[in-house]
């Protein structure tokens, strides 16, 4: 069970770009600090009073670090669901059914942007906490959404990964 269990946290801001820490890979973390505990309670606070959000990385508030949250859960491109979690240290080991689809990121939140990913992706991370090895096999839009975190934490954002400026988008707004 990969399902977030840990304490609550700390709502916390978010940086956009072109803030360095969006551009730097992030370190490694030994899942079992407590101060990586309470940045994933920090992750999960912040991305659910964020509307529309669906994932959020250590980097996207200004740390650091390889550590990010998730949650699709009734999304309306969500095949696999595992609810909330928290993954440290995330490496895809498996990627196929590769297409593009439209992303945006809170931090870049004027834009968004057509992205070739995997459609179906296999992860290796630790749980925040207990520091248990898991491997996540998934799909769709949740495979989508932890590709984008990993790269966050790998010092990437979706605009590095458009096929050109004819592949990204003024972000609509809907009233």
């Amino acid at each position: 069970m990969i399902a977030w269990d840990g304490p609550s946290g700390s709502v916390l801001p978010v940086v956009t770009a072109p803030s360095t820490v969006l551009s730097t890979v992030g370190d490694e973390v030994d899942p079992a600090d407590p101060a990586v505990v309470q940045l994933a309670a920090d992750l999960v606070a912040t991305m659910k009073v964020s509307p529309g959000c669906v994932g959020l990385a250590a980097p996207q508030v200004g740390v650091g670090a390889q550590v990010f949250a998730v949650d699709v859960t009734g999304h309306p491109k969500a095949a696999t669901t595992h609810g909330v979690f928290v993954l440290c240290n995330a490496k895809i080991i498996e990627a196929s059914r590769w297409k593009a689809g439209r992303e945006g990121c809170m931090s870049v939140p004027d834009l968004t942007g057509d992205v070739k990913r995997a459609g179906r992706i296999v992860v290796a991370a630790t749980l925040p906490g207990s520091g248990e090895e898991v491997t996540v096999t998934t799909d769709a839009f949740e495979a989508r959404a932890l590709q984008h975190e990993i790269d966050h934490c790998a010092g990437k954002l979706f605009l590095d990964r458009v096929a050109g400026a004819h592949a990204i988008y003024q972000r609509k707004v809907y009233l």
